[in-house]
């Protein structure tokens, strides 16, 4: 009986624990949602006839913006994947803080990405001067309310010990592992859309027949990841009825982790189409791509590999 308090102290840590889990997962699932509108739409401009229209200035920044857009993806799925690779599923603060500050990292790539985007077509309609005014001033509106208002409630709080040792329940770990599987999934959905599109338009027609190939190759990849990641859910209906098992939670973590390998394929092979387009330089297309392939690479499974083998 002395002991019960401390007992129900720590059980309330450990579902509070794991709620802060969830909802930093639904959170960052919130800033892809948000994002995958203007990946997309960078993918699929240098596609449209205006795009030739541009100056050389908004064609280069538009290759900057979608470099940029790419990275903050790469960011906000990197904590998905550091759950199923370094904590198996488990709930832990490393995890939760981990989240916080990749959310943070893949906000600012994001901020400059949206000011880049909105000067390339304001400047296109109403000139220069004008692209500036409003890029510059979407970059100091998103940073005040994503940044600026953190920074003026400056509210930080602490860990708990019993946070650090709480084991996470199969089902949590299931519905955090479904909920990591819609993380990844709009980068699918935005690629796989300017993809489809990209393909029936003038301009893809007037790509040298290399272009052409790495495209198609681009959209199998993106195919096979967005397979991958609607496998978890049609297994846990079809195969499990919906219940919980640590079978189904081994397959799922598999499928999700997979997904991402092709997923990086397909960005990177679509990344050399789209700055082939705008520079007509093979070897810049190929660094670019290059470029961004290991920084997926590396925030999706070198680091998070090299992570669980150091604290093994």
């Amino acid at each position: 009986m002395g002991n019960e308090p401390c007992v129900r102290k720590a059980t309330i840590s450990i579902v509070r624990l794991d709620s802060r889990i969830k909802t930093a997962l639904d959170e960052t699932r919130l800033l892809i949602l948000g994002s995958q509108v203007l990946f997309g739409f960078l993918l699929e401009s240098v596609f449209q006839n205006g795009f030739e229209m541009l100056s050389p200035c908004s064609q280069n920044l538009a290759g900057g913006a979608l470099a940029l857009m790419v990275l903050s993806i790469g960011c906000l799925i990197a904590p998905s994947m550091q759950h199923r690779i370094v904590e198996a599923g488990q709930s832990t603060p490393r995890l939760e803080r981990a989240t916080t500050a990749m959310a943070a990292l893949g906000l600012l790539p994001l901020i400059a990405s949206l000011g880049l985007g909105l000067f390339i077509v304001f400047e296109r309609v109403f000139g220069p001067a004008t692209g500036a005014a409003v890029g510059a001033a979407s970059i100091a509106l998103a940073g005040f309310f994503w940044f600026g208002i953190e920074w003026l409630i400056g509210v930080r709080r602490r860990q708990t010990m019993a946070d650090e040792f709480a084991a996470t329940p199969l089902s949590t770990k299931v519905e955090q592992m479904l909920t990591e599987a819609r993380v990844i999934i709009p980068g699918c959905q935005a690629l796989l859309g300017f993809q489809l599109i990209a393909m029936l338009t003038h301009a893809f027609d007037e790509l040298p027949p290399n272009a052409k190939i790495m495209h198609a190759a681009g959209l199998c990849a993106v195919i096979i990841a967005m397979v991958f990641l609607m496998t978890p859910a049609a297994l846990h209906r079809q195969s499990f009825g919906g219940n919980d098992s640590e079978t189904f939670l081994r397959l799922g973590s598999a499928f999700v982790i997979a997904a991402c390998l092709p997923l990086a394929l397909g960005i990177a092979a679509d990344a050399y189409v789209v700055f082939l387009k705008i520079t007509h330089a093979v070897v810049i297309s190929v660094a670019a791509s290059m470029a961004l392939l290991l920084t997926m690479l590396g925030l999706w499974y070198l680091y998070p590999i090299w992570l669980r083998g150091h604290r093994a």
